[in-house]
């Protein structure tokens, strides 16, 4: 990212919303915007088999495996507002298990985008299925949006729930609702 460029990009902003990028409290605000936007986004920059690092285990089980309320941060693509919550991630591997935190970072990677949750939700489960074969993956994705919170309709306690579910979690009503059960969410999708 062109950090110099962000810059005078936000200095440009500031002075078309009326301000004076001169001023005290905004001097270091195009270069504080620059290294936050390259935060926010650093999803892009990122390479999967990087994050993953080689953490991916042979371990003979076809147990559910759930990690439950990963917090997540990521930018709604229309609005380029924040939209935070949790996810919560079940997969039945097939001979080949992650490193616990590297599922936390696979959200992270998907999340550090511009985004919208439903694509979100899909991408983190896509990816989880793909790199270690599962059986099956669930992937369920509880957000609040600051664009519909603060702006437009502004509803303050609204909460977006999605859901991706694939192989096994899609073909047995059972092993969704095993994995809904053990989540907490059984009455949800």
């Amino acid at each position: 990212m062109d950090h110099a460029k962000v810059e005078r990009l936000v200095r440009e902003l500031l002075v078309e919303l009326g301000e004076d990028p001169d001023r005290e409290g905004l001097l270091k605000t195009p270069s504080r915007v620059a290294r936050s936007m390259e935060f926010l986004t650093s999803g892009y920059r990122k390479d999967i088999d990087e994050v993953i690092n080689n953490a991916i285990f042979t371990q003979e089980t076809n147990n559910m495996v759930i990690v439950r309320d990963i917090e997540l941060y990521s930018l709604c693509e229309h609005h380029m507002l924040p939209f935070y919550g949790r996810c919560h991630v079940g997969y039945i591997p097939r001979g080949k298990v992650f490193g616990v935190s590297k599922i936390a970072r696979l959200v992270d990677l998907y999340a550090r985008r511009l985004q919208i949750q439903e694509r979100l939700t899909e991408q983190i489960a896509r990816s989880l299925m793909e790199q270690i074969n599962a059986e099956g993956v669930g992937v369920i994705i509880e957000a609040r949006h600051l664009c519909m919170m603060m702006r437009g309709v502004e509803k303050q306690n609204s909460l977006m729930t999605t859901s991706s579910v694939l192989g096994s979690f899609h073909g047995s009503a059972a092993t969704r609702a095993e994995f809904l059960s053990l989540i907490g969410r059984e009455r949800q999708v």
